[in-house]
């Protein structure tokens, strides 16, 4: 399995610091988040591509965010987040496949993305217009050769899984975000892949706690401190046949996160050794 880190794509004018902090933290692979798609442009593409080369880092995967509000809790986050709600929906296929379209330039393959709130309910007037808006975005990206991959967090699992069969793309795929699933208290990440481990294409490698009230998210907390079985979900995963990145993501800024990014990597790398019989790349 290859550890990399996240690395958030604000502007132009931060990304050489951002990637020599990269490499010099240990890392050759990241995954590139971005929010912004003012700058999902050529030069910018062209940027990024130099800066690859220069340090010798790979991108797994380019994480799309898109445009309107975020509300990251249980009351507002369902009307907001994602393709779920209709009033945003257009604006966010458009921002999907643009974010794809620059993906494309710098030679990235798994595109992810926070789809919102899926209804658990297949009855739900706002399922079959999520998975046709889904399908838009799945075939734009397969027209690309592509993958649209989940961040876990806001559906259940089964409710992910129902929308893959619904959708019908053979591009489909999971980034298994550990923590959210925990955050939001929708499912365990281990017993999570018995539902969708097929899928899985990327990891977010994070920590967190369960929520202890019905308004707000969990806590997220550093890698070892939550409530995360890295070695079992390392050991289902390594059984599922999945050997491929594992990205660390801790939510918090400043030295305290670089202390804590490159602690994780020697705790998960110790944890594959012991699982797979082999080091971490």
């Amino acid at each position: 399995m290859k550890i990399g880190v996240c690395l958030n794509f604000n502007d132009a004018e931060s990304l050489p610091q951002k990637f020599a902090d990269v490499k010099s933290n240990g890392f050759d692979n990241c995954q590139l988040i971005s929010w912004n798609p003012a700058t999902w442009t050529e030069e910018n593409a062209e940027l990024i591509n130099s800066l690859c080369r220069e340090h010798g880092v790979e991108i797994s995967a380019f994480w799309c965010g898109w445009e309107g509000p975020t509300v990251w809790n249980f009351t507002e986050g369902p009307l907001v987040l994602g393709l779920v709600p209709e009033k945003y929906r257009e604006m966010r296929i458009k921002n999907l496949c643009d974010g794809a379209d620059f993906a494309k330039l710098l030679g990235v393959k798994n595109v992810a993305t926070h789809m919102g709130f899926i209804p658990e309910v297949p009855s739900d007037p706002l399922f079959d217009g999520f998975c046709d808006a889904v399908r838009q975005v799945a075939e734009h990206l397969k027209q690309n050769g592509q993958n649209i991959l989940f961040e876990t967090g806001q559906e259940t699992p089964v409710a992910m899984l129902r929308c893959f069969e619904k959708v019908g793309t053979d591009n489909l795929g999971v980034n298994l975000d550990t923590a959210n699933l925990i955050l939001y208290g929708k499912a365990n990440p281990v017993d999570a892949l018995d539902v969708f481990g097929k899928y899985v294409m990327n990891i977010h490698a994070k920590d967190g706690l369960y929520p202890t009230n019905g308004h707000d998210l969990g806590s997220e907390v550093r890698i070892g401190d939550g409530k995360v079985d890295f070695k079992a979900l390392f050991k289902k995963l390594h059984e599922l046949g999945y050997d491929s990145y594992v990205t660390i993501e801790r939510e918090i800024e400043g030295e305290q996160q670089a202390k804590d990014i490159i602690a994780a990597k020697e705790y998960l790398a110790a944890i594959i050794k012991e699982v797979t019989g082999k080091d971490a790349e």
